[in-house]
């Protein structure tokens, strides 16, 4: 199973009698999953029908979903009121017309207001049995295209962490063979800062400064941070090939890559290892940066 990132698009479109539809989804980074509906009147319900599946689809993510809905336009049809005539042609028929009034003509009955309607045709969306079902399988089709297209960005993902984790590894090696970790190194040093500092008036016991040299070894070892490092690159490198919803762990071990980098600069002792410890700290917040893109 591959990582999936949390960024993703996908539209899912079509023409169902004389509507005109569009699904669209899009997703980015957060912290839970959490997606947004906005659907035309009417088919709040169908919005969160799907809403309720994206959520059972994803574990991460913010998402927000939109339906745009339209229709074709047709000639409007003309419909007569049978009722409103009927009660018309009743009354009328009651009335005695003097002499010089002509009865009503059709064309006169049909100009009364409400005899005839325009019929536009204007139904209710939600009401069209086809036209539901082509959303309800468009719904279907957007969640596999935004999943298809999360992991493909997680492929280029798994492909990025993969070689920031490479450079930590390799830098962590570096740190592990450097020189100046010894205490032989670390008296050389010392014995010339002093004798720097005492302009070699008089020379220190030599069994006392490797006695101080490996002292300060001591306080400045970093075998702990070092192991520890190459245990999180392990475990790193264990989660992307595992895949799936795994996006919180590799963010919890950026954290502990950060701080036992901290603690490295801090126990450096040596131009050589301060410059590695920085090294480090910085690919390990570009490793950092894209976990946060992980799910």
């Amino acid at each position: 199973m591959s990582i999936a990132s949390m960024t993703g698009f996908a539209r899912e479109a079509g023409v169902t009698g004389a509507y005109q539809w569009a699904w669209e989804l899009k997703t980015v980074n957060g912290r839970g999953l959490e997606v947004r509906v906005r659907t035309p009147s009417g088919l709040d319900a169908l919005g969160e029908e799907a809403r309720g599946q994206i959520l059972k689809a994803l574990t991460r993510g913010q998402g927000q979903l939109n339906l745009s809905l339209s229709k074709g336009a047709s000639a409007p049809t003309l419909r007569v009121n049978q009722d409103v005539l009927r009660s018309l042609l009743s009354a009328i028929g009651g009335l005695s017309l003097p002499e010089n009034v002509k009865p009503a003509s059709l064309d006169g009955l049909l100009s009364v207001r409400g005899v005839v309607e325009l019929d536009d045709d204007a139904a209710d969306p939600a009401q069209d049995e086809a036209l539901m079902a082509a959303l309800r399988a468009g719904v279907g089709a957007l969640i596999e295209s935004i999943t298809a297209a999360r992991l493909k960005e997680g492929q280029a993902l798994a492909a990025v962490l993969g070689q920031q984790l490479d450079q930590i590894a390799r830098l962590v090696d570096e740190a592990e063979a450097a020189p100046a970790r010894q205490p032989e190194a670390i008296r050389i040093r010392l014995e010339a800062q002093i004798a720097e500092l005492m302009d070699g008036k008089n020379a220190l016991d030599p069994a006392r400064l490797h006695q101080e040299a490996v002292l300060i070894a001591a306080r400045a070892d970093i075998r702990e941070e070092l192991d520890r490092l190459h245990a999180h690159v392990d475990a790193a490198r264990g989660l992307v090939l595992e895949g799936g919803a795994v996006g919180r762990r590799l963010d919890f071990l950026a954290q502990e890559f950060g701080r036992e980098a901290n603690t490295l600069c801090a126990k450096a002792n040596d131009v050589s290892l301060s410059r590695i410890g920085l090294e480090l700290k910085a690919v390990i917040e570009q490793f950092r940066e894209q976990v946060q893109n992980v799910e």
